[in-house]
């Protein structure tokens, strides 16, 4: 008797590949630049565009090293060191010693940075009223609590390969 997990699977497959092109189609659309010029200009914030990722990546997930920056931005490590010492020399990132390696240094939000992220917060709520103003309640609940679930799955997977 063939397995219900094959079946499962090839009944997936499909709904996969639609999966895939709407994460294509959301990334493509959160990746141009005229996005985050829209974040800053409806934050009322004054901040590069090329440095509005790396401190927001900063406050939701820092302390957090360069290299696991670079590593979650898609950047080159020596880009991201030089941002993120721009963004230090600015006031709103700040480089201390590792809790767990103390030869590593992490980048950690400051208060001033953080003002800038709750303006950046504010304004994400605003446009976002504008993106589910024709949804219904129980549809964006829905969205959002199968987005937590997706991204959990998706970060329990291993990057590499299991070996065969």
């Amino acid at each position: 008797m063939a397995s219900r997990k094959n079946v499962h699977y090839t009944h997936n497959s499909g709904r996969i590949r639609v999966l895939h092109g709407a994460l294509i189609d959301i990334v493509s659309a959160m990746n141009r630049p005229q996005r985050d010029e829209q974040m800053v200009r409806e934050a009322g914030i004054s901040l590069d565009r090329a440095l509005f990722p790396l401190l927001v990546g900063i406050e939701r997930l820092g302390p957090i090293g360069v290299v696991d920056l670079a590593d979650r931005v898609g950047r080159d490590y020596t880009t991201v060191s030089r941002q993120v010492a721009k963004l230090e020399s600015l006031g709103l990132v700040a480089r201390e010693a590792s809790a767990a390696d103390r030869r590593v240094r992490e980048a950690v939000v400051t208060s001033k940075g953080k003002a800038m992220t709750d303006a950046v917060d504010l304004a994400r709520e605003r446009i976002g009223a504008q993106i589910f103003a024709s949804w219904e309640d129980h549809d964006v609940e829905k969205l959002v609590r199968l987005m937590r679930k997706f991204a959990d799955a998706v970060n329990d997977v291993p990057s590499e390969p299991a070996a065969t």
